[in-house]
Parts: structure tokens; C-alpha cells; sequence
């Protein structure tokens, strides 16, 4: 459903005009009379015409706004039949307009600004961030390649307590072994003895 109803569209050739009567749906107390003069503007095509605002009527107890505007095609026969205090308030509210649109530009311009310094920040910390991540990974990887270089040499030095191990056993063995073959001797020894004076005696 449409805001704007249309209540009477009269074209009045007499006066070289279009008068149109149209209500507002829900916009009593809200709606100014530009903002009314554009929402017309569009709704019946009339780009390029004059749409003067005549008024703006609300009613007790209810939501709507009625408003009455006259088109007209020539500016200057506007300003021949339309009382000439109707377009100076016009020009009073386009120049307030047109002032805070002023006031609001920089105010836009300096948030933009601010924005875009915000912006440059983040991609900064972000950028810092990656850093610190790639600085803590490059120490993880150092100190995993130490822990492996720490673990190479207790292996080797395992390796090497092993060997030294073996080889003390081998020389216990080796000792063992010449222990036994000096026991073997003295006993061989002993063993001839003995039978010498066995020889002596026959």
C-alpha cells in the first residue's frame, strides 16, 4: 500500500497549473514540506516542473497528513500567481538545508579520516601480530630443532656408555679368560712338580 493517496488531481488550464490534493499515510507532526514536495515529485513524475507546496494539513485524532500542491511549467508564471512569501520561506529552508549539509560534509570527511587512520592501525597491529606469530613459530622451530639436537647427542653419548660398557666387558672377560689360562698354567705347573719327585723316588 502506497504512503501518498490521491484525493483530487484537477488540471486547471484557466491558470496553466496542475492541482493536486494527496494525503500522507501515518506522517502527522513528521513531514516537512520539502520532504513532501520530493515524495510528490517522484510518485507523479514530475521532474523538470516547478512543485510549489501550498500546505500541509493535519487532522485531530488522526495519523494522515492532507497536502495541496500546484504544478506549474513555467517558474516565472509561478512566481506571477503564487504569493511571493511562499518561495521565500522555500529559498529560507533550502538555504538551511544546504547549510548543514555544509556543516555535515567535514564532520563526514574528519569520521572518514578516522575511519581510514582506524583502518591503517588495524592492518598495522595485524601486521605486527603476523610478526610475532612468525617470530614465536621460528622459535618453536629452533627450540625443537635443539631439543632434537639434544636428544642426537644423549643418543650418542648413550651409544658411546654402551660401547664403553662392552668394551669393559670384553676387558673383564678378556681378564677372566687370562685368569683362568694362569690358573690352567699354575696348576699344570703344580701337576709337574708333583710328578718329579714321583720320577726321583723310582
Amino acid at each position: 500500500m502506497s504512503i501518498i493517496e490521491t484525493v483530487t488531481d484537477v488540471d486547471n488550464t484557466f491558470l496553466s497549473r496542475r492541482e493536486l490534493t494527496c494525503n500522507f499515510a501515518g506522517l502527522g507532526g513528521k513531514l516537512k514540506s520539502l520532504e513532501a514536495t520530493d515524495m510528490i515529485t517522484k510518485e507523479f513524475k514530475l521532474d523538470g516542473k516547478v512543485v510549489i507546496p501550498m500546505r500541509l494539513r493535519t487532522h485531530v485524532g488522526k495519523s494522515h497528513v492532507t497536502g495541496t500542491f500546484y504544478v506549474y511549467y513555467d517558474e516565472g508564471l509561478a512566481k506571477k500567481h503564487v504569493n511571493p512569501t511562499i518561495f521565500s520561506r522555500i529559498e529560507k529552508i533550502k538555504a538551511k538545508l544546504a547549510e548543514a549539509q555544509a556543516v555535515e560534509a567535514p564532520v563526514e570527511e574528519a569520521s572518514e579520516e578516522v575511519k581510514a587512520e582506524e583502518a591503517s592501525e588495524e592492518v598495522k597491529a595485524e601486521e605486527a601480530s603476523e610478526e610475532v606469530k612468525a617470530e614465536e613459530a621460528s622459535e618453536e622451530v629452533k627450540a625443537e630443532e635443539a631439543s632434537e639436537e639434544v636428544k642426537a647427542e644423549e643418543a650418542s653419548e648413550e651409544v658411546k656408555a654402551e660401547e664403553a660398557s662392552e668394551e669393559v666387558k670384553a676387558e673383564e672377560a678378556s681378564e677372566e679368560v687370562k685368569a683362568e689360562e694362569a690358573s690352567e698354567e699354575v696348576k699344570a705347573e703344580e701337576a709337574s712338580e708333583e710328578t718329579k719327585p714321583e720320577e726321583k723316588s723310582e
